[in-house]
């Protein structure tokens, strides 16, 4: 669970490292690399310890299908209330196809 929730929140300041800066259009692309970097400095502070704890418990396969998952729920999130996107069925249903493809990567065959 410590390792979910370390991803969890180092997909949060990944998400806004990435896509934070998209609300600040009139910025200098030079100063929001600069922000987005030190951003995704926190983000590492808790994606390395949560791939460390992670792993043992879960094969690398499963910690990256993990982080995928989360990143598609805090994205989704983010997208709506921060950037003010309507979240469509298409999206839904094409993340409802990646969900699916976690039932096969952690069945055990």
């Amino acid at each position: 669970m410590r390792t979910i929730l370390l991803l969890t929140i180092s997909n949060i300041f990944m998400t806004f490292a990435w896509y934070g800066h998209l609300k600040f259009k009139s910025s200098p692309l030079f100063l929001v690399i600069l922000a987005s970097w030190g951003i995704a400095f926190f983000e590492y502070c808790f994606q390395v310890p949560a791939n460390r704890i992670g792993y043992g418990q879960f094969n690398a396969f499963q910690l990256k299908t993990i982080q995928e998952v989360i990143t598609l729920v805090v994205f989704c999130i983010f997208s709506a209330f921060y950037l003010k996107e309507g979240l469509k069925w298409n999206y839904l249903v094409g993340f409802g196809l990646i969900v699916l493809a976690v039932v096969f990567i952690f069945k055990k065959w």
